[in-house]
């Protein structure tokens, strides 16, 4: 009874290598396509990449102090509290600037960010925290002069845009050093690499 169920087994499976190598021949697909070429109009709206160091990739659009204070007023104070102060969400958004040389660093996007074009960056893609990218960009700009102006980094009437947020010097700039320990140095290689 066992060898029996065996050869039903083996002779199953011949029927099904048989019956797909016949469609396989019978079938006439086309060589393998993989899409078509694509062009920079179609991938612009996923390509929000914005250069830190020097703003390249920034949109275009502004946004006031003003119009900023507005817009957190309606979308941002739930998480963030009134006037950035903190909320039950988060911690402060002003602040600290000087902190991150002692061992009471206070995190702020004006103690921490070396560049402001990260505080664009950061909240185009992550904000509001129930519904992100969904500013535009002006909002965005707005925003970031509100927060900038908090931080005592712009003036009340500043107007920011893509020369001028990536001309805000930041005061945590230089704050950084280089990881340059031998253990974990990494190199670029895309080709015939160690």
């Amino acid at each position: 009874m066992r060898s029996l169920n065996i050869v039903a087994a083996l002779a199953a499976a011949a029927a099904f290598t048989i019956a797909g190598a016949a469609y396989a021949q019978s079938s006439k697909r086309p060589a393998a396509k993989f899409g078509k070429p694509i062009a920079e109009s179609d991938i612009a709206a996923w390509d929000i990449d914005i250069r830190t160091p020097d703003g390249k990739g920034l949109p275009s659009g502004s946004g006031t102090v003003a119009q900023g204070k507005e817009i957190y007023a309606a979308k941002c104070l739930p998480c963030h509290g009134a006037d950035g102060k903190a909320g039950d969400q988060v911690g402060p958004l002003f602040g600290g600037i000087g902190s991150f040389k002692t061992n009471a660093r206070v995190l702020t996007p004006g103690s921490m960010y070396p560049y402001a074009s990260i505080l664009f960056d950061y909240t185009r893609r992550a904000m509001p925290m129930t519904a992100p990218q969904t500013l535009s960009n002006n909002e965005v700009y707005a925003l970031a002069a509100y927060i900038l102006n908090l931080n005592g980094l712009v003036k009340e009437d500043a107007v920011m845009d893509a020369k001028s947020l990536a001309a805000v010097h930041m005061p945590n700039k230089d704050g950084f050093i280089v990881d340059d320990r031998p253990d974990v140095k990494a190199t670029r290689c895309m080709k015939d690499c160690q």
